[in-house]
């Protein structure tokens, strides 16, 4: 009779999709958070659920009862008739016999699909109430269960979940904005209003992925692809507490359904492609990155070719976007990762870096070289060598930056014990490369740290191969000495130009000057 009763409660509704919890808006901000998820829980319970009973109940016949009126009441409520809708709580599990408690647990579940709107703050407090502790006895019964859950009850939980995590994600107007780093991190996180049931919901999912009375070969039936793709879009939401918890459900997905892993990765994929060539704005690329490390590091050797392909595809261009600041960190340790576990991929990395480093960014700049040092450190000397050219042109351009950071960071590279010994061992090949820099670094550099970093510099080459330095130091000279004489020439050709124009004007006689001829002598 419970079963029959229950078919007939209403899976969807347009009210219920007009009303998601949490449709208000909300904005990025990884470090906000407002407590731990075991306080929250507890901080709102609602004294003993077991004293308001159901309107209607019944005690000698709890199931037809309750059935009947619960259905009236949320069809009066789907249908705007506040005024007759009376949504209060079952009874507690405690106050059932453990026959019934599976059949209570279920019309909990069925009372928990009514989503409410969290626009408005004074509306419906009671019911959120109630609806709040219902979920938190859900999720207690979750946690202390000691049977398998049967497909039919497995079946009502998703579908809970289903009803109150999935919906449309909203947020201010950002087509105009810039998302440069400085501008979210002094931008106020929003936090969204139906948190305090969310938190619930997500908590209540969690407990059931990571029960051991959750049989994984039944929960794929539920826990579906479809089901994994709607948890990915949430990672878009701007509730950093959200996000939170999006991170640690989808990593225990991951590692409880084996047969969904090559499609959480290529969904994962797919959402930095779109990321990185279209949209630049995504709220969860730290925390999707935070769960790739895990991943990456679970990675078996030798490398399969769809681990290097991402490496290629997906990670190494995400340092593209101008937002990286927001999740640099967690890609420098996934980027770091592949090269611990296969050395070869140094080289690949390093030219990746090298394709996507940053002109007229000072800060990205330092955040490249700190990253550049991470991959270095990692580095074996075969792959050293194959890159170190154009590893080590790109560092010279540093050294000479008149921005002090960039100069800095790079030079604190020779700080690093197993970098300095890769250059010691070319610093042949090295040495010529950077020398230039280094020399006007220590002679006219503006700032005195960098100044005093390049002559420490300077004396580790001096001190390894005085013949080289001293080689590199005639050659510079040399270079400096032609350079200055193509200047006075150049400035001698100018000088003869004006020459020309001034003695022309005197007598009004227009000068034209080609490109061809400028570069000649003028005669008379």
């Amino acid at each position: 009779m419970i079963k029959q009763i229950f078919n007939k409660f209403p899976r969807k509704s347009s009210k219920s999709a007009e009303n998601r919890e949490g449709g208000g808006t909300s904005t990025s901000s990884s470090n906000a958070y407002a407590s731990s998820r075991s306080n929250d829980l507890a901080s709102n319970r609602y004294g003993n659920p077991g004293t308001t009973s159901f309107t209607g109940f019944d005690s000698t016949n709890p199931a037809l009862n309750h059935g009947s009126k619960f259905m009236q009441a949320v069809n009066s409520k789907l249908n705007g008739n506040l005024a007759s809708f009376s949504y209060e709580a079952l009874p507690s599990f405690k106050d059932v016999p453990n026959t019934e408690k599976q059949n209570l647990f279920v019309k909990k579940l069925n009372m928990c699909c009514f989503v409410f709107d969290f626009t408005n703050p004074t509306k419906d407090l009671k019911e959120k109430d109630i609806k709040r502790q219902t979920l938190v006895e859900l999720a207690d019964y979750v946690a202390s269960a000691n049977g398998k859950f049967p497909e039919p009850v497995m079946q009502e939980m998703i579908k809970m979940v289903s009803t109150n995590l999935f919906r449309t994600l909203t947020s201010p107007p950002r087509e105009n904005k810039v998302l440069e780093a400085f501008d979210l991190e002094e931008e106020e996180p929003s936090m969204d209003p139906a948190w305090p049931h969310l938190q619930v919901v997500y908590e209540f999912l969690l407990r059931i992925v990571t029960s051991p009375e959750t049989d994984a070969k039944l929960a794929k039936r539920y826990v579906d692809h479809s089901f994994v793709l709607r948890l990915l879009d949430l990672f878009d939401s701007e509730d950093p507490r959200e996000r939170d918890y999006l991170k640690t459900v989808l990593h225990r997905i991951y590692g409880k359904f084996m047969v969904h892993r090559p499609f959480i990765r290529k969904a994962i994929n797919y959402i930095f492609y779109r990321f990185i060539f279209e949209t630049e704005k995504h709220n969860g690329i730290a925390e999707l990155l935070e769960i790739l490390g895990s991943i990456i590091n679970g990675f078996a050797l030798p490398l399969k070719e769809e681990h290097k392909l991402f490496l290629v595809r997906s990670l190494i261009p995400l340092h593209k976007p101008k937002c990286i600041p927001t999740y640099h960190q967690q890609l420098s340790y996934c980027i770091t990762q592949f090269v611990e576990k296969d050395c070869k991929l140094a080289d690949t990395i390093i030219r990746g870096l090298l394709k996507y480093w940053p002109i007229t960014n000072s800060s990205k700049e330092v955040m490249f070289l700190g990253e550049l040092e991470e991959v270095l450190e990692a580095t074996q000397p075969a792959e050293f060598q194959r890159c170190m050219v154009p590893l080590f042109r790109q560092i010279g351009r540093c050294l000479s930056s008149l921005h002090f950071q960039v100069a800095e960071r790079a030079l604190f590279l020779w700080n690093n014990d197993h970098i300095e010994n890769l250059i010691k061992q070319n610093r042949g090949v090295i040495l010529p490369i950077i020398f230039p820099a280094l020399q006007r670094n220590a002679t006219s550099h503006w700032n005195q740290a960098v100044q005093n970093l390049t002559v420490n510099v300077r004396k580790i080459f001096s001190d390894t191969d005085s013949d080289l330095f001293e080689e590199c130091m005639l050659k510079f000279q040399d270079d400096e000495a032609k350079e200055k004489e193509i200047k006075l020439k150049r400035e001698a050709t100018w000088k003869r130009l004006e020459e020309v124009a001034a003695m022309k004007s005197s007598i009004k006689e227009p000068v034209l000057v080609s490109p061809r001829k400028a570069s000649r002598a003028p005669s008379g």
